[in-house]
């Protein structure tokens, strides 16, 4: 992951915790360079992201603030946020995946449903265990087209699969529908993540779409118990 990206990822992950509140002012420019040792064009690019995104403002002469942002719009910044996977969620921590499995197959009935193509069509199955500091918190399960999405090597399975979406191909995610239930870990599951056996896991199905309306994934996603947790805002009309 390039360094100004994942300065930018510990940034919005710090605002969206609330260590950096809504009208605060960031740390200069030259303090986030010592703090983050990288150069001035570096952190420049980097704050730039969180000024595209809606999430900070540029004050002449005053500084860069947090956004003080409406609920319509702080979801939308987390929603956006979950799409950034694992690798993004910890930008502070060593992020590892262990491949399971990643073939080129002929789109099981239940994913081409999900997927909304033809069942003759062929798409990544790709299943994956991740380690955040060598400690295993998600086992991955995901369907993606091979015509939308071309090009997937071993390489981006082991990495960040939305960055190499993102940065390589230049697609945009938009959203996504997730149904999350909660069931007692299966044996494998419970070897995988490192759990005694009938421990509970969360399970995230997912379906997510690009700006262009295509469907890209169709995934599920089992998560240790103790490291899971969903942020959702409800507004009232």
């Amino acid at each position: 992951m390039k360094k100004y990206i994942m300065i930018s990822n510990d940034l919005r992950n710090k605002i969206l915790k609330g260590e950096y509140v809504a009208n605060q002012r960031l740390p200069f420019e030259k303090d986030l360079c010592i703090q983050y040792d990288s150069s001035k064009m570096t952190i420049k690019k980097a704050v730039d992201i969180l000024v595209t995104e809606g999430l900070i403002i540029k004050r002449r002469g005053s500084g860069t603030f947090v956004k003080d942002l409406n609920p319509e719009e702080i979801e939308r910044v987390i929603m956006a946020n979950q799409f950034r996977g694992t690798t993004a969620l910890y930008p502070d921590k060593k992020v590892s995946s262990k491949i399971l499995n990643f073939s080129i197959v002929q789109v099981p009935e239940h994913a081409a449903k999900k997927l909304n193509i033809p069942s003759d069509n062929f798409v990544y199955d790709v299943r994956r265990v991740r380690y955040v500091n060598d400690k295993p918190v998600v086992i991955e399960e995901m369907y993606m087209p091979i015509d939308l999405i071309p090009g997937i090597k071993e390489k981006n399975i082991k990495e960040s699969i939305y960055e190499y979406l993102e940065n390589e191909l230049h697609l945009k995610i938009q959203s996504a529908h997730r149904t999350v239930s909660v069931r007692k870990a299966t044996e494998f599951e419970a070897e995988k993540l490192g759990l005694e056996s009938g421990d509970p896991v969360a399970v995230a199905e997912q379906v997510g779409y690009l700006d262009t309306g295509n469907t890209f994934e169709f995934s599920t996603s089992i998560h240790r118990y103790d490291e899971f947790s969903v942020e959702i805002v409800l507004t009232r009309d």
